[in-house]
């Protein structure tokens, strides 16, 4: 009789792959269209497997197979490494895509990813297409690879890496400080969107219950334009007024700080871009942080 490791010898991947999809699909007939082969075929590879190892990998039942205990014990391990060989596959011979589509907000991309463009690898031999996206947008329909998306970086079977660290705090123009001797009493200025508003700043703050705003825009980048006209106060970006703040266009009013769990994340689907030129993206457009920002299989590459 063999031993254990006559069994192991040279198993062949075309069979453990057949294995794992049946196993994560929990049908046959589902790993046999997602393979491209046929039940019959399926069910041959799954007998010759279970004579090589030695078990019963799945229990046969009239409405179909679940997997029994040793099956269910192996199946993450086995999703694990074909993840894995997938991946570096990928890594070194993949081919990289011509075209990588970005879609992300008005404001993220005129403040944050238009200025870091520039310095995206010399050697990234690929167009990289920006698209502007609504403030509730639709990701189902888009046609994007890369996606920028606010919220805590977690999407079930994406990849994600966070652009920056938001931080808001009051700013203004400097010359609407001399209409008042305190910026409380200033008119304010809106943004519509996911960011938090005046509201979570005075609950965080303690300041007293802010004014209704005096103006109240559809993005950030047009509020900023009326913020440094003079219009109003913003509760500011800190990462995306890096330029108004150096420049003296606007000023911080506050010491105090609003440093925000969610933020902006690119995110995109683990098959839809080769992780070389996620990589290459990655380093272009996010801030590095010693704070583990980064999630996904190939993020930290």
């Amino acid at each position: 009789m063999a031993n254990s490791n006559e069994r192991m010898d040279k198993l062949p991947l075309e069979w453990v792959r057949v294995f794992e999809a049946a196993g994560r699909t929990g049908n046959f007939t589902a790993a046999a269209l997602e393979l491209g082969l046929t039940q019959a075929a399926v069910s041959q590879r799954i007998q010759n497997l279970e004579r090589r190892v030695g078990a019963r990998l799945f229990t046969r039942q009239a409405r179909g197979v679940t997997l029994t205990v040793e099956g269910e014990a192996w199946l993450p391990y086995v999703s694990a490494a074909l993840r894995s060989l997938d991946r570096s596959a990928d890594e070194l011979f993949g081919k990289p895509l011509q075209k990588l589509v970005l879609t992300a907000s008005a404001s993220v991309i005129q403040l944050w990813i238009a200025p870091r463009l520039a310095t995206l690898d010399h050697g990234a031999h690929f167009q990289l297409s920006l698209t502007t996206m609504n403030i509730e947008p639709d990701f189902a329909k888009s046609n994007a690879s890369i996606e920028v998306r606010y919220g805590n970086g977690g999407w079930p079977g994406m990849t994600s890496a966070r652009l920056y660290q938001e931080v808001l705090t009051p700013l203004a123009a400097p010359e609407l400080l001399r209409q008042s001797t305190h910026w409380q009493e200033l008119p304010r200025i809106a943004v519509s969107g996911p960011r938090p508003g005046w509201q979570e700043w005075a609950e965080r703050t303690g300041d007293a219950a802010p004014p209704v705003p005096r103006w109240r825009f559809d993005s950030f980048v047009a509020a900023l334009a009326a913020a440094r006209a003079g219009l109003g106060v913003i509760l500011g970006s800190l990462p995306l007024c890096t330029a108004e703040l150096a420049n003296g266009t606007l000023v911080r009013l506050s010491d105090d700080t609003l440093a925000l769990e969610e933020g902006y994340w690119m995110a995109a689907y683990e098959d839809q871009v080769p992780s070389r030129q996620w990589t290459q993206v990655r380093e272009c457009l996010c801030q590095p942080s010693k704070h583990p920002l980064y999630t996904g299989p190939f993020a930290t590459r």
